[in-house]
């Protein structure tokens, strides 16, 4: 009799932990696909981010992730997400050109011209543009800046002339970016990203648009020595979760990892302006020439693209977006 009323007493036990809160809790694993290196600071920022995720939710989200591109292009992460074979990754404007047409318009040449600018855009337009990415079956944890992107070219670029005179390498990866080129009249020259030098080397093309942290690591600068001044456009990239992993996070961890993806997100946009300012630093040490233009010359590139815009909207470029953008600007250059 003994032995059955501990047996009991014993068995209530187990139930009564089983049934408890902590018990229960089971871990939610999150595989997330990044394209760039582990030893970068967007690989430790990701690093960063798994490991506060796991602290703040005592190990219930675990983190898991896949550096260096390990799990394919941007388009093959994307179907990987649509299949929840990956639950998150880390796109840049291509990729995210890839998720919703509508976001490359961030990213419209001479549109948004200084980090100022970029960071109220962000910051005001931010629910309108994650509602964009929602509505396409993602949620967005971090937006994370690329870079800015300038020329660099053989020969001197002050003014758009100048640009359109020699032959421009373009990716195939943001087609709609390609038309807004070609209906402002430059000579583009479809070039695989890894191809670029032997292009220049072989006169195949004579300029690029890249950030400068590119220019420097692929040393393209060698032949394309000179970067025109003028930005052209900053690129954007983001963190995002398909919406089945998102819900499968209990809802009173959200507000605390929402919480550590604007920290990774501030933390990452303060290292891309520094590796810009030591890109070119290094650059200017090894031959780079930067073509300083005026006022008046950055003029010409705005009215340049203006008198092209009515063609682009609404078939290159979200037309409610680019509005919205210019009443934003609008009220910041007043």
């Amino acid at each position: 009799m003994k032995k059955t009323f501990s047996t009991i007493i014993a068995c209530c036990f187990l139930l009564a932990v089983s049934g408890s809160p902590a018990a229960q809790q089971r871990t939610v694993t999150i595989k997330l696909a990044s394209l760039a290196p582990e030893n970068t600071p967007w690989g430790a920022a990701l690093n960063k981010m798994a490991a506060d995720w796991g602290a703040a939710t005592n190990g219930a989200v675990r983190v898991i992730v896949y550096h260096n591109g390990v799990a394919g292009s941007e388009a093959d992460v994307l179907r990987k997400l649509r299949l929840n074979q990956i639950q998150a990754a880390v796109f840049t404007s291509a990729g995210m050109n890839l998720i919703s047409k509508n976001i490359i318009t961030l990213s419209c040449p001479f549109l948004i011209r200084t980090d100022d600018e970029l960071d109220i855009v962000l910051e005001r337009l931010r629910p309108q543009l994650e509602a964009d990415v929602g509505r396409a079956g993602f949620v967005t944890v971090a937006w994370s800046k690329v870079g800015w992107v300038n020329f660099f070219s053989r020969r001197p670029v002050f003014v758009p002339s100048d640009m359109k005179r020699q032959k421009l390498a373009v990716g195939n990866d943001i087609p709609s970016l390609n038309d807004a080129f070609r209906t402002m009249g430059y000579q583009l020259v479809e070039t695989n990203l890894n191809d670029v030098l032997v292009s220049l080397n072989s006169g195949a093309i004579d300029a690029v648009y890249q950030s400068p942290v590119n220019a420097a690591v692929s040393q393209l600068f060698g032949i394309a020595k000179n970067m025109s001044s003028v930005r052209i456009a900053p690129f954007m990239g983001a963190v995002v979760l398909n919406q089945a992993a998102w819900r499968s996070i209990p809802d009173r961890y959200k507000d605390a990892l929402m919480n550590i993806g604007r920290e990774v997100e501030s933390q990452n946009n303060q290292n891309v302006k520094k590796m810009e300012d030591d890109a070119v630093a290094a650059m200017l040490k090894n031959g780079l020439v930067i073509n300083r233009c005026s006022p008046e010359q950055e003029q010409e590139w705005i009215d340049d693209v203006n008198k092209v815009m009515p063609q682009l909207l609404d078939k290159t470029f979200n037309k409610t977006l680019y509005n919205d953008i210019q009443d934003v600007l609008g009220q910041i250059r007043k």
